[in-house]
């Protein structure tokens, strides 16, 4: 797997001849995001242009009311993929060529040398107990039959038990979590993405995965930081398992190795 991290929430995943682009957002730094009860600003642009971004097959979209994770460049860039696999709220709201997953319903995605790569829709919940912000939809990529080598992409998610669900249905190699704590006023005062406390706890739970934080910054909503999130990874002695991206660098990431030391 090739990896490039663009900003937010958005990464390219190059997959046996696959580009796939999760959460695509690829508006400027500076701008302000109005709904009804709360605004979002954007404070970072993304390392990759639009327009040098190249081909997107697929487009992994956690959801699509969220301007964070779905901002105007983004929305614009759905009409030229082939393929957007999201929740069924938002694939009725966006219609063709958006198609709705719900949590375990998979969709197969046919590789240049004819093998095939499945797309597993994996439960996710947006905030605390009475105040998800849904519905949101994480994946897990793997070839059928091979539920025990896989990629995580958890989309806008808390730790919860559905997420230790995925943990215990695949072994996961590389787990992209979308961190960084987000809060906003109008939903109070828990998380709505994973704090790095949340994050130890997932890493603990896919035990042999490199853990690669997504989401953590470019917004004024998240609470936490990369130095957060890194000194507790290091307070629980699993540093080792975390790997940072340089934006906008494309890199082959490797699982981690299977005589790597199991975390308890």
């Amino acid at each position: 797997m090739k990896l490039t991290y663009i900003g937010g929430p958005t990464a390219l995943l190059e997959i046996g001849g696959l580009r796939i682009l999760t959460d695509p957002t690829f508006d400027p730094a500076g701008g302000e995001y109005r709904a009804p009860s709360y605004s979002l600003h954007k404070t970072q642009g993304p390392a990759v242009r639009l327009d040098a971004l190249g081909r997107v097959d697929v487009v992994l979209l956690s959801h699509d009311h969220h301007f964070d994770n779905l901002d105007t460049s983004g929305r614009e860039l759905l009409a030229r993929v082939d393929t957007v696999l999201t929740t069924r709220a938002a694939a009725e709201r966006l219609g063709t060529p958006a198609q709705g997953l719900s949590p375990w319903e998979s969709h197969d995605l046919a590789l240049p040398d004819g093998s095939v790569l499945r797309v597993t829709a994996a439960p996710a919940r947006h905030g605390p107990v009475g105040g998800d912000r849904g519905p949101v939809v994480g994946f897990v990529l793997h070839r059928p039959g091979e539920s025990k080598r896989a990629i995580y992409f958890s989309g806008d998610t808390v730790w919860y038990e559905g997420v230790a669900e995925v943990a215990r249905a695949f072994r996961v190699d590389v787990a992209l979590l979308y961190m960084g704590a987000a809060r906003v006023a109008v939903a109070g005062p828990a998380p709505l993405t994973f704090t790095a406390a949340e994050g130890v706890l997932a890493a603990r739970a896919f035990e042999s995965a490199t853990i690669v934080p997504l989401h953590f910054e470019g917004w004024a909503h998240f609470s936490e930081t990369r130095r957060d999130i890194a000194r507790e990874f290091e307070a629980a002695g699993l540093q080792h398992r975390l790997h940072w991206l340089a934006p906008g660098v494309p890199e082959e990431l490797l699982a981690s190795r299977a005589d790597e030391p199991r975390d308890s």
